[in-house]
């Protein structure tokens, strides 16, 4: 699969290495261009190149975005416009200023600004060291952990949800962009809390 990333950071840039080893075709872009990203390109080897935000985000079949949520006003929504968006993003409001939310959550926000909705909420809830080791693709799903998903398209939901297997982790619906995504953000009992499917099922049922 073709995968675009927005953000190269803790989040886009573990991503980027995972995905490029089970075999994706990633594609790379950050607010400081492409000659920035020529280190992480070279590790992850020929399954990824360097590339403008537009670039990536033509690129991608699947577009993840994991840049600062007080910046994501600065993306190519109209670029987006049918592809299924990824949001690894969390509302910080030290780091990202005060948002009026108007009782929003702040997937269902984003969601606002794309063309086409078809934006699911995850790879937001787990450490990027723990996402980076953790993954157990040969262990059967409860002995893996959790990673969340939100959304309102099914359809890109289970695209998401493919992409969670692949990884080695445990994939568990919490529900729409509202309800689901209010569970997933910072502050939540999920956030930044290994589980496994037994622990997680607690708090969400089996879903």
């Amino acid at each position: 699969m073709k995968i675009g990333i927005i953000g190269s950071g803790h989040i886009g840039g573990t991503l980027a290495k995972l995905w490029g080893r089970a075999g994706h075709q990633v594609a790379l872009g950050n607010s400081r261009g492409p000659a920035s990203l020529a280190p992480l390109v070279a590790e992850i080897g020929p399954q990824a190149r360097a590339a403008t935000v537009e670039e990536a985000v033509a690129f991608g079949e699947a577009v993840l975005v994991a840049i600062p949520y007080g910046k994501f006003e600065t993306l190519p929504f109209a670029r987006m416009s049918g592809k299924v968006v990824i949001d690894a993003m969390n509302y910080y409001p030290q780091r990202d200023g005060r948002i009026d939310f108007g009782g929003l959550t702040s997937s269902e926000l984003v969601a606002r600004h794309l063309p086409e909705g078809r934006l699911v909420k995850a790879f937001n809830t787990m450490y990027f060291e723990t996402l980076a080791t953790e993954g157990r693709p040969s262990a059967p799903p409860e002995d893996r952990l959790v990673l969340f998903v939100a959304g309102d398209d099914p359809e890109a939901k289970g695209v998401v949800v493919r992409l969670i297997h692949e990884l080695g982790f445990a994939p568990l619906d919490t529900g729409s962009l509202r309800d689901g995504g209010r569970r997933q953000e910072p502050g939540s009992p999920i956030y930044n809390h290994p589980m496994k499917l037994a622990e997680a099922r607690e708090h969400f049922g089996a879903r």
